[in-house]
């Protein structure tokens, strides 16, 4: 695989996974509390597709200034991508560009479908953050929020997955954080009444047995945001990071089939 670059925008660390000759750009929005290094192997799937590949850390997280998982409004993390989207859009120009978001990354990009949708070609969602989300609503109605980190059990049946992500310094493993719960809520309202993204190409990818992110709430979100015409694709058995799973190889393939049916040539 290509050697990564890396880029920094305002605070924000950008790794970018480069394409000899691309035909689309691809644009990876990680989940909270984690980085876009993770994405590696998504990465790669994507750029022996054709794909150059950009993807942010977004702020207080990973290799990005900022707080420790501290995100005020998640309208400046839409910001923040857009830069990134505009950094891969000037290196070159003209390209067909695919936003593909997991977990709250999917939250972030529903949002920037919203606000910038014509500027994609499509839009891919991860067991997405949007519709009914009731895990920030809980904590937030506790005097202290517990310090209870996310199980790597929860991620992925492959208990490889888990161990590197304990490992990962990179990885927060801390308690979330309050003003980051309230900004989900907002988030989860705007994204409910900004309305669907018309005819964007959206595929939604979940496993059924999510406990971070249960498929049913998401559901409700995606239906809203694709006004019925997303295409769906529900994996038995599989947990909240479908991108590491056991049968990822099966989420690549589904990825690659719709990229083939919706970007030109």
């Amino acid at each position: 695989m290509t050697e990564v670059r890396e880029h920094l925008l305002a605070g924000i660390a950008v790794r970018e996974w480069p394409h000899p000759d691309p035909r689309y750009l691809a644009l990876v929005v990680h989940g909270y509390g984690e980085h876009a290094g993770r994405y590696d192997e998504l990465a790669g799937v994507l750029t022996d597709h054709g794909a150059a590949v950009y993807g942010p850390d977004h702020a207080g997280h990973g290799r990005s200034a900022g707080d420790r998982v501290v995100i005020e409004d998640f309208e400046d993390v839409v910001t923040d991508v857009h830069r990134v989207a505009d950094l891969a859009r000037a290196a070159h120009p003209g390209l067909p560009l695919v936003m593909i978001g997991h977990s709250m990354g999917g939250l972030i990009a529903a949002r920037y479908a919203q606000r910038h949708g014509a500027e994609l070609s499509a839009l891919v969602l991860s067991g997405p953050v949007i519709g009914v989300w009731e895990l920030p609503g809980r904590l937030l109605a506790l005097d202290e929020i517990p310090d209870a980190p996310i199980s790597p059990a929860a991620l992925s049946r492959d208990p490889a997955v888990g161990a590197a992500y304990v490992a990962d310094p990179l990885v927060w493993h801390g308690p979330m954080k309050r003003p980051t719960l309230e900004a989900f809520v907002r988030a989860l309202e705007t994204v409910a009444e900004g309305g669907d993204v018309g005819a964007l190409p959206l595929l939604w990818l979940h496993g059924d047995d999510d406990r971070l992110v249960p498929m049913p709430g998401s559901r409700v979100g995606v239906e809203r945001l694709g006004g019925g015409r997303a295409t769906e694709r529900i994996f038995a058995g599989a947990r909240h990071e479908v991108f590491h799973e056991t049968d990822r190889a099966a989420v690549f393939a589904e990825v690659i089939r719709f990229l083939d049916g919706v970007l030109p040539g």
